[in-house]
């Protein structure tokens, strides 16, 4: 038992040197060129910052005056910050369930499957950060996003509306699909690193267990939650972390909006910083409960 042991533990030593090794470009990094800057970011956050042509950049330090301001003065942060989690639970919901179907699909013998795994893997081509910029800025490409919007709104959009509101679907329920369906468009945009790596981790799948669970008589739904779901479901917690962080990060976020207006345009440095680690802190939250949650259902394999 010592030896298995000893086994197992060099193995993932081995494993976890591996990951610290891959990672450290990044590590050099965030100690070089993020530590200081998010350290000022912090203190700035407790302060009044402004300018001066006398004596430049004046700080006074105002305590808690600027996160209570942000809580309990400001009239948009509040329902901002409401709207926006609420709209990061549901697309990144959505964002999972498509990105693991497509997999599914996109894991079957079939022809042209690579150019179709190619073409599925184009939006994280298009939402780089160069393209985001000519997407934004080119009238055809903004036109037939909002092409793409209209059309499902006024043929899916209406048809399913009307079969959920004879169903007895209340109105927020109604809500949310409307707003899935209108952002259709950037769903799909921001499925594509997930798709990569759900169907990396399908590709892992020995056929040797599709066959013992044949050989049992499990048919092919049985064996998708007996099998594929199961050793699939470790990644689930690595997606959904990315989804999470990608939807907060994202430019046309209202919290990232008012952000910037506050710091570019009202010049009010240290209420903007304030802002950044409010919102910080609800993203880490959102991505400790989501974890939590998935964790509960993820079996490890060995």
């Amino acid at each position: 038992m010592s030896i298995k042991r000893k086994s197992r533990r060099t193995i993932r030593t081995r494993r976890a040197i591996s990951g610290y090794l891959f990672i450290s470009p990044f590590i050099i990094g965030f100690l070089a060129f993020m530590v200081a800057p998010m350290i000022q970011s912090i203190i700035m956050s407790f302060q009044s910052v402004s300018l001066s042509a006398q004596h430049g950049i004046v700080k006074t330090n105002v305590g808690w005056a600027n996160y209570i301001y942000a809580f309990t003065i400001d009239p948009d942060f509040n329902q901002m910050l409401v709207d926006e989690v609420v709209r990061m639970v549901t697309h990144s919901l959505a964002t999972m369930v498509l990105a693991f179907m497509i997999a599914l699909l996109l894991n079957q013998k079939f022809k042209g499957r690579a150019l179709a795994r190619a073409i599925f893997f184009l939006p994280v081509i298009l939402s780089s950060g160069v393209l985001v910029g000519i997407e934004t800025d080119n009238s055809l490409i903004s036109g037939m996003k909002e092409l793409i919007s209209q059309s499902n709104n006024i043929n899916f959009g209406n048809a399913l509306f009307g079969l959920l509101s004879a169903s007895g679907v209340g109105t927020p329920a109604l809500e949310v699909v409307n707003n899935l369906i209108t952002a259709v468009y950037d769903i799909v945009m921001a499925s594509g690193i997930q798709i990569v790596v759900f169907l990396s981790g399908l590709q892992t799948i020995p056929r040797s267990m599709y066959e013992a669970a044949e050989m049992e008589g499990s048919s092919a739904w049985e064996s998708f939650w007996m099998v594929t779901f199961p050793i699939i479901s470790p990644l689930l917690i690595v997606n959904m972390i990315y989804t999470i962080i990608d939807f907060f990060m994202k430019t046309d976020n209202l919290i990232m909006e008012k952000i910037h207006e506050e710091m570019f345009i009202n010049l009010k440095y240290g209420f903007s910083s304030a802002l950044s680690w409010i919102y910080f802190a609800v993203a880490i939250t959102m991505i400790a409960i989501s974890a939590f949650i998935i964790r509960q259902g993820v079996k490890h394999y060995e």
